[in-house]
């Protein structure tokens, strides 16, 4: 068994946890990184280009934030933007200084947005932490917390697939989670790895979400696996979409997914799509008969959408002491409201909230007597034998979450019976998912898998109103009773209740995501 002792143990190797550890260190703790997989290769950032939220001090960031809390339904925080806009500046000119060559917007000077090559930003910022002097555990995935008896979060521990699956344990100062989110195995790209088990382990210890009825964002990609982020860019930025009877749809994006949810078949054209991306997609057999990219829809759940655990702060505490969040695993509430991190937000929210999160718990640690005993936190999937198939809960699972008619539309009757059938199979899976080795971390995935859909599931009936990407089909229309933010929480026992109402004026806006 791998034992060791540091001031703050970051869980997750993507930007948020990579930011988070270079800040950590930079306030002088010693820090551990593991990955459930590669650190700096892998996640949804690892698959292809990703454009960045990025505006200098001035009238036009005044403007974007504007217009942001005026999409987001009003449940965003301006402050919180402006914030997030200026850290997220301040380190792309860090990573500038490091000689990573950032691509603009050729939109003119005060450019909205930036573009980074998602893989060759993942090595920069590996490269990063070991510079940083972080020791970085890769394939290394957490299981459970470690709390002290007054309940800090005092590290974590998890398996090692690549050496036996012998367990490992770090008993820290402080924790921060960043895990990413969850997408419920949809096959969007890079999301193998985001099965909800930092929202699971994290609220297991206490911790309180937030937004988790804005956790059905949908991408638009070809059938089959290949190269799903091609397709992707090429349908969000330069093609045309189509419904089976030609009909342009307008809006792009939410009139194609409304257009799939009713059934229709929908396509993208190729005519003004650059040559070579062109062939790139006939090569892979995407190409059809009339020229035209046929599409599906596929779930990205909290990794694109919103929810998340809940944090206190500026310095991205959760409502556990000694636990700290960052990037995706976060409700981004304060950011996007209720639509979607996509277009650069949630790539300038894994920068910002890495770095006040590691920089928090860098703080944290140093107040904290790591002398006290530490015991791991109760989870489900952890039991000793196996008495049920993980398969049978991640099919249930994907039954209530992945099509359109579950997620995309929603009403009081489907979501009771999603939630009826999913908890319905809670205590089997609290107390019958289990084993040893590969079969504990697949139970473990396949546990939160069903916590995470049965929060969005609850989340989902209580808002009785259409917001953003939350749509109610018996709730058609946005209320100003719900201008609130939705807290969730508990694992046997779930609950929601709102926040104290949002007091700033309600702004016209485009509620659709």
């Amino acid at each position: 068994m791998t034992e060791l002792e540091t001031d703050v143990l970051v869980l997750g190797g993507g930007p948020a946890g990579a930011w988070a550890a270079v800040s950590a260190a930079a306030a002088g703790a010693t820090v551990v990184l593991v990955d459930k997989a590669r650190c700096g290769s892998s996640g949804p950032t690892a698959y292809g280009a990703i454009s960045l939220w990025h505006l200098p001090p001035g009238p036009a960031r005044d403007e974007a934030v504007r217009r942001g809390h005026a999409h987001g339904g009003a449940l965003g925080d301006p402050d919180w933007m402006h914030r997030v806009l200026e850290e997220s500046h301040q380190r792309v000119e860090q990573l500038a200084r490091w000689g990573y060559h950032i691509a603009g917007d050729p939109a003119g000077p005060a450019r909205r947005r930036s573009y980074l090559d998602g893989a060759r930003y993942l090595r920069r910022m590996r490269r990063a932490v070991r510079e940083a002097g972080v020791r970085v555990l890769d394939h290394h995935p957490a299981l459970q917390l470690l709390v002290d008896r007054d309940g800090v979060v005092r590290g974590a521990t998890g398996l090692r697939p690549h050496d036996g699956f012998g367990r490992w344990t770090v008993r820290a100062g402080a924790v921060v989670v960043a895990t990413g989110g969850c997408a419920f195995l949809s096959g969007a790209a890079g999301t193998d790895v985001d099965t909800g088990d930092g929202l699971l382990f994290a609220v297991e210890a206490g911790a309180e979400l937030s937004g988790m009825e804005f956790s059905c964002a949908y991408s638009l990609i070809p059938p089959g696996k290949a190269e799903p982020t091609a397709l992707r860019n090429l349908a969000l930025r330069f093609a045309p979409l189509y419904d089976e009877s030609g009909v342009e749809l307008p809006g792009h994006r939410s009139a194609a997914l409304a257009a799939i949810a009713d059934g229709q078949r929908v396509f993208a054209a190729l005519d003004d799509v650059p040559v070579a991306l062109r062939s790139r997609l006939a090569r892979h057999g995407f190409v059809d008969r009339a020229e035209r990219v046929p599409l599906r829809a596929v779930l990205e759940g909290t990794v694109r959408g919103t929810g998340g655990l809940r944090v206190t702060g500026p310095e991205c505490a959760t409502t556990v002491a000694g636990l700290f969040a960052a990037g995706d695993v976060v409700s981004r509430e304060p950011l996007t409201g209720a639509v979607s991190g996509f277009g650069g937000l949630s790539a300038a929210w894994a920068i910002a909230s890495g770095v006040w999160a590691g920089a928090g718990a860098a703080k944290f640690a140093r107040t904290t007597d790591r002398r006290a005993p530490a015991r791991e936190v109760t989870g489900a999937g952890l039991n000793a034998v196996a008495r049920i198939d993980p398969r049978a809960v991640v099919g249930l699972v994907q039954e209530h979450t992945l099509p359109l008619r579950r997620s995309y539309w929603r009403s009081a009757g489907s979501l009771r019976d999603s939630i009826g059938e999913l908890d319905g199979m809670w205590p089997g899976a609290e107390f019958d998912l289990g084993g040893s080795g590969a079969d504990l971390l697949r139970a473990r995935q396949a546990a939160a898998l069903l916590a995470v859909a049965r929060w969005t599931k609850y989340s989902a009936l209580t808002r009785t109103e259409s917001r953003g990407m939350h749509r109610r089909t018996d709730h058609p229309g946005a209320s100003d009773t719900w201008r609130t933010r939705l807290m969730s929480g508990g694992v046997r026992s779930v609950w929601v209740r709102p926040d104290a109402p949002r007091t700033m004026p309600e702004q016209p806006r485009d509620i659709v995501a």
